[in-house]
């Protein structure tokens, strides 16, 4: 009875859907990012609620078992956020289990002000020094060259994010790594399904994140994961998610170590519960099964949404080539084969308009942009309002509240990017019709600026 009585249910929220949902959408105004949900994903959502367990069950179950063969790593944890998996994956780093190669407070990691900013809020909640370089121009990830000369004795991780879906060199980047026996954490949040020679974005350091926002390449509504390949690091990493508990039992299981009142840990006394025994500073920052029963129907559609992201953004480079005079389209490293979250463009300091200019027609005119998110982080109220201590390249240590012009200066291209670039949508939602009317609306501005 119970089997049929479910069957009614999801049947007549499938008729539900179609009825009011089954439409074609129309993009009065187009947007820079969406969401693609469809039928099974709401039948998806019907049947975690059907169940009634609410936190991580079956569903995540499945969630975290797919993506990891998805990506091809070991491990896989879900969690709420793109943010919060990469506050996981650098407190994990941070953990004493990891003996003389974990983060204490004062020590240094590479990273960039042209980004998001819970990339780098995580090293400054840990009490780490956040050692920024600047980035490049096309790629608009971190200029390699500049990392090395950056590095001191107290530089220990590099904490990167893939701009937009598009890879920072792996190659060089690792090189640097295992030369200096430095942490890498890959932020994947804007690049699943990226890859470098083959191996996905997220899968070649030691720890990758990712985001399951709307926006995202797979979305469950809020959600994210962290991967890596080290049991380590998996084990320190669920540690710290799950309250900073030492017991990796599943929940509704006990004694999966069979010592559960057998071990001394601490300066608890022997025998104390293991399920209550915690190794870490740790969060609650699980999602429910109803999050990642959308996962799993995503899942299954993700590579037809990365080539569909893949072709909106080739349609792009071809219908704006033209426009190279005046504008700065994105670039890819050899080896790389990008996974575009949106699409780059900057006005060149020599054309007639400027980005702000642009920006406000494309507006104007019902086409979504976004920035590249902070533009230059150091700007930020978040940094100037507070006592924070940094470096840029090769400085000594400052102070975030003290910054002048001149230590803006020391990031060139971050200060190009954040004055004179922009973003557009690729998301699987736009087609031809939207990209051709994205296009045409780009031209007719420069048309109008260059008579």
């Amino acid at each position: 009875m119970e089997k049929e009585l479910r069957q009614a249910v999801k049947q007549a929220a499938s008729n539900y859907y179609k009825e009011v949902y089954g439409k074609k959408r129309e993009f009065k105004y187009i947007p820079a990012s969406g969401k693609l949900l469809d039928e099974q994903d709401l039948l998806n959502m019907i049947d975690a609620s059907l169940d009634m367990w609410l936190t991580a069950g079956r569903f995540n179950d499945q969630f975290e078992k797919e993506f990891a063969q998805f990506l091809g790593v070991k491990f896989a944890l879900s969690t709420n956020s793109g943010s919060s998996a990469n506050l996981l994956a650098l407190s994990a780093l941070t953990s004493p289990k990891l003996g003389e190669k974990r983060l204490k407070k004062g020590d240094e990691v590479i990273t960039v002000a042209a980004g998001f900013p819970t990339t780098v809020n995580p090293i400054i909640q840990q009490g780490l020094v956040p050692v920024f370089v600047d980035s490049e121009i096309g790629t608009y990830n971190i200029d390699a060259t500049q990392i090395e000369m950056a590095l001191s004795p107290k530089t220990k991780a590099i904490f990167l994010a893939h701009t937009l879906g598009n890879m920072f060199d792996m190659d060089v980047i690792l090189d640097i790594c295992q030369k200096h026996n430095l942490w890498l954490i890959e932020d994947s949040c804007d690049a699943l399904g990226a890859q470098w020679k083959g191996k996905k974005a997220g899968t070649i350091g030691h720890i990758g994140t990712y985001s399951f926002y709307p926006a995202h390449h797979l979305t469950m509504g809020e959600g994210g994961a962290v991967v890596t390949n080290d049991p380590q690091l998996y084990r320190i990493i669920l540690s710290f998610r799950d309250w900073g508990r030492d017991c990796w039992c599943k929940p509704g299981t006990d004694n999966t170590c069979k010592n559960r009142f057998n071990m001394q840990l601490g300066n608890l006394p022997f025998g104390y519960d293991h399920k209550y025994t915690y190794s870490h500073i740790g969060f609650n920052l699980k999602i429910t099964d109803w999050q990642a029963a959308i996962g799993t129907s995503q899942l299954k559609k993700l590579p037809a949404y990365i080539q569909k992201r893949t072709d909106n953004a080739a349609y792009l480079t071809k219908h704006l080539a033209d426009l190279t005079d005046y504008l700065i389209l994105p670039t890819v490293k050899e080896g790389c084969k990008a996974s575009w979250f949106g699409y780059l463009i900057s006005v060149k300091p020599e054309a007639p308009f400027t980005k702000q200019k642009l920006v406000e027609y494309l507006e104007e005119h019902g086409i979504g942009t976004r920035q590249l998110f902070a533009g230059n982080l150091l700007r930020q109220p978040a940094l100037v309002d507070n006592d924070i201590a940094l470096r840029i390249g090769n400085s000594p240590i400052l102070n975030s509240h003290d910054l002048t012009e001149k230590d803006y200066a020391l990031l060139p291209n971050t200060e190009f990017i954040m004055n004179n670039t922009f973003w557009i949508g690729t998301f699987p939602g736009l087609g031809e019709e939207e990209l051709a009317r994205t296009v045409q609306t780009i031209h007719n501005f420069v048309k109008e600026h260059t008579k």
